[in-house]
C-alpha cells in the first residue's frame, strides 16, 4: 500500500454507529395480559387487589391493621356526623330573629363539628401512622421472596425463554409495594367519606346523589383506561429497559473502567444508551395522544354532568323544592362527595394499576415455584465414593445442539480428573451436571448409586465444591469472602489454613485491617485485589469447606506461576480425600491429574494419562503442541 493511499484510507470518513437492536418483550410469557380485557374486567380486579394487599399487611402486622381499620370507620362515621351537625347548624344560622340568638342556637352543632373535626383528623394521623407501620416490611418482604425465588429456581430456567423478562416485569411489583397499603388506605378512606355524604345527600334529595355519580363516573372510566395505557408503555418497554439496566451496571462499574476507556469505548456505550433510552421515550410520548384524547373526553363529559348538579340544586332552592337551609347543608354534601369521589376514582386508579404490577409478582413467582427444584428427598453420601454418568444427553434451552451427549463416565475417590477440551465442548456443562447443578435430559448421574434426580439437592450442594469460571468477588470482608458466612469454628485456623493453600497470607496481612478488611474499592474504607488474587480467595473458598467433591473450572487461569504451583501442589495434598475434577486449558497443569478426560462436541473422545495422550496422535496431542507453539 503506498503513502498516497494510507492518507486515503485515514481520510475515509468511518461509518457511523449502529444503533442498539430492537427488543422485543414476547415468547411464551409475553402477551400482555390486558391486551384483550374488558372495562368491566379491569374494575373488577380492584376487590382482589384490596383483598390481596389486606392478606399481605395481616400477616405482617394484625394489631396496625386493625386499627388502621378502626380509624377508617370512624373517619367515615366523623364525616357522616359532620354533615349532619352541618346541617342542624345551618337551621338557627340561616333562620330568623337576632344574631346572637341565632348563634347560641347552633352552638351545640358547632361543637359536635369542632369535635369531630379534631376526631377526623385524629383517625388521619393514626392512618398514617399505621401506613408507617406496615410499608416497610411489606416492601421488605416483597423483595426478599423475590430474591428468594431467583436463587432457588432450577439453574436452567435462567436460561429459558423470557424468565429474565419476567422478572423484569415482576421487579417493578417490588418497587409498586412501597405504595400499595397507601393507596388502599386512601381508597378506601375515600369510599368510606363517600357513602357518608352520599347518605346524607340522599336523605335531602336522591336526584342530588344521581346527578353527582354521574358527574364523577367518567373521570373513573377515564383514569382507569388511561392506567391501561400506561400499563402498555411499560409492558412495551421491559426488554428495552431490561437491557438498559444491564448494560448501565457494566459500562459503569469500576471492574470494567480500564478496559472502557484503554479500548475508546466510552463515546459508542454513551451513543448506544441514548439511542436505547430514545427508543424508550419514543413509545412513551406516543401514548401521550391518547392519555391527551382520554383526558379530554372524559374532563368535558364529567363537567357537563357536574354543571347539571350544580343547576338542578338551585332549581331546587330557587322553586322553594329544598329550604335555604337544606339547600346549603346540600352544597357542602356535593362539595364533600365529590372530593371523595374524586379520591375514590385518583386512589382506585392507583390502585388497579399498582394490581398489574403485583400481577406480574405473583405470576413470576408462581413461574419461579414451579421451577423450583422438584427432585426426590434422598440423601446422598457423606463421603461419595463413585459418581457415574450413564449415557448423559443435555441440551440447553432455544440451542440446536447437545451441549453433552451421550457421555459415560466414572468418577473415584481419591483420584484427580483434569478435563481439557476446546470451547464449547461441553467441559463446564459436565461439571454442573456432576454437581447437580443440571439435571440431565436423558441418561443418570449418580453419586454411589443414587440419581441426582432423585436426591435433595441441598445435601448434594453440602458435599460440593465449586470454583465456577466466573466466580464472586463479594463485597464482604477477606474472612466472609472465604467462609461465606458459614464458619466450622469460632477461630479463624481453618480460615488461614484455606488461605495459605492457596498462598494469600502474605497479601491477606498487608490488607489494612487483615482479614476484616472490606474488599469493595467503590465503598469507603474499602480495598481492591488483583485477579489472581481474587482467584485465589475464589480457590480458598472451595477449599475451605473441605468437600468429598471438588471441581475446580480454569482454576489457575489469572494466577502467576508462584500461585499456580502452590495452588496445583495444594490439590495434590487433599485429593486422596475426596473426588477431584480441574477442568483446564493449560495442558501442562494435566500431568498432575491421574487421569485426563478429553472432551469434544459434547463426548469424550479421548481418555488416560499424560504421558500416553502427549503421544497419542489425537486432540490431547493437538492441543499440547498448539501450547507449545506459542
Amino acid at each position: 500500500m503506498t503513502a498516497a493511499d494510507t492518507a486515503k484510507d485515514d481520510n475515509t470518513e468511518a461509518p457511523p454507529p449502529l444503533p442498539s437492536a430492537e427488543i422485543t418483550f414476547e415468547g411464551h410469557y409475553g402477551k400482555n395480559p390486558l391486551g384483550d380485557a374488558s372495562f368491566r374486567h379491569l374494575c373488577s380486579k380492584l376487590p382482589s387487589v384490596l383483598w390481596q394487599t389486606g392478606r399481605m399487611a395481616w400477616s405482617i402486622d394484625r394489631r396496625t391493621v386493625v386499627m388502621l381499620i378502626a380509624s377508617q370507620l370512624v373517619g367515615g362515621a366523623a364525616a357522616a356526623v359532620l354533615l349532619v351537625a352541618t346541617s342542624r347548624a345551618m337551621r338557627p344560622l340561616l333562620g330568623g330573629g337576632p344574631a346572637s340568638d341565632r348563634i347560641r342556637a347552633a352552638l351545640p352543632a358547632l361543637l359536635v363539628i369542632a369535635v369531630v373535626a379534631a376526631i377526623g383528623r385524629t383517625t388521619a394521623a393514626l392512618s398514617s401512622y399505621a401506613d408507617g407501620r406496615i410499608t416497610p416490611p411489606l416492601t421488605t418482604g416483597a423483595d426478599t421472596s423475590m430474591v428468594e425465588a431467583v436463587v432457588r429456581v432450577e439453574a436452567a430456567a435462567y436460561g429459558e425463554e423470557g424468565f429474565a423478562d419476567r422478572q423484569e416485569a415482576a421487579e417493578m411489583g417490588v418497587v409498586r409495594t412501597t405504595m400499595m397499603v397507601k393507596d388502599a388506605q386512601h381508597f378506601t378512606a375515600a369510599l368510606i367519606r363517600m357513602i357518608a355524604a352520599a347518605g346524607v345527600l340522599l336523605v335531602l334529595h336522591p336526584l342530588m346523589l344521581l346527578l353527582l355519580a354521574l358527574a364523577v363516573l367518567p373521570a373513573g372510566a377515564g383514569a382507569v383506561m388511561s392506567a391501561r395505557v400506561d400499563y402498555e408503555t411499560h409492558y412495551a418497554n421491559i426488554g428495552d429497559r431490561n437491557v438498559r439496566s444491564m448494560m448501565r451496571w457494566w459500562a459503569t462499574t469500576p471492574k470494567l473502567a480500564d478496559e472502557v476507556r484503554a479500548n475508546g469505548m466510552t463515546e459508542y456505550l454513551l451513543f448506544w444508551y441514548r439511542s436505547l433510552s430514545g427508543r424508550i421515550d419514543r413509545r412513551t410520548l406516543a401514548m401521550a395522544p391518547r392519555m391527551l384524547r382520554i383526558t379530554l373526553a372524559t374532563s368535558a363529559l364529567g363537567g357537563i354532568f357536574l354543571l347539571g348538579t350544580w343547576g338542578a340544586l338551585a332549581w331546587l332552592a330557587v322553586t322553594d323544592r329544598v329550604n335555604l337551609a337544606v339547600a346549603a347543608t346540600a352544597v357542602v354534601a356535593v362539595q364533600t362527595s365529590l372530593a371523595a369521589l374524586s379520591q375514590v376514582v385518583i386512589s382506585g386508579a392507583a390502585v388497579f394499576h399498582t394490581g398489574l404490577y403485583l400481577a406480574d409478582m405473583r405470576h413470576f413467582l408462581d413461574l419461579a415455584a414451579e421451577r423450583a427444584p422438584n427432585r426426590g428427598g434422598l440423601t446422598v453420601p457423606g463421603q461419595p465414593q463413585v459418581i457415574r454418568l450413564d449415557e448423559v444427553v443435555y441440551q440447553y434451552p432455544n440451542k440446536q445442539t447437545r451441549a453433552v451427549d451421550g457421555l459415560s463416565l466414572t468418577l473415584r475417590r481419591g483420584e484427580v480428573v483434569a478435563v481439557v477440551g476446546g470451547n464449547g465442548s461441553g467441559k463446564s456443562t459436565l461439571t454442573r451436571l456432576i454437581t447437580g447443578l443440571y439435571l440431565a435430559d436423558k441418561g443418570r448421574v449418580t453419586w454411589d448409586g443414587i440419581d441426582l434426580a432423585d436426591a435433595d439437592p441441598a445435601t448434594v450442594w453440602a458435599r460440593t465444591g465449586l470454583v465456577p469460571q466466573f466466580f464472586g468477588q463479594w463485597p464482604l470482608a477477606v474472612r466472609e469472602n472465604v467462609t461465606l458466612g458459614q464458619p466450622i469454628t469460632y477461630h479463624d485456623g481453618p480460615v488461614w489454613d484455606a488461605i495459605d493453600s492457596v498462598g494469600m497470607r502474605d497479601a491477606v496481612e498487608e490488607l489494612p485491617k487483615g482479614l476484616d478488611t472490606l474488599l469493595a474499592r467503590e465503598l469507603w474504607g474499602g480495598s481492591e485485589l488483583s485477579g489472581g488474587q481474587w482467584q485465589r480467595l475464589a480457590c480458598s473458598r472451595a477449599l475451605y469447606r473441605r468437600p468429598p467433591v471438588l471441581i475446580l473450572d480454569e482454576p489457575t487461569s489469572e494466577m502467576d506461576a508462584r500461585g499456580e504451583h502452590q495452588m496445583f501442589a495444594a490439590l495434590k495434598q487433599i485429593a486422596r480425600a475426596r473426588i477431584t475434577i480441574v477442568v483446564t486449558h493449560r495442558i501442562e497443569n494435566t500431568k498432575m491429574a491421574d487421569r485426563i478426560i478429553v472432551m469434544d462436541r459434547g463426548r469424550i473422545v479421548e481418555e488416560g494419562r499424560y504421558q500416553d495422550l502427549v503421544h497419542s496422535g489425537g486432540l490431547f496431542s493437538e492441543l499440547h503442541a498448539l501450547s507449545q507453539d506459542r
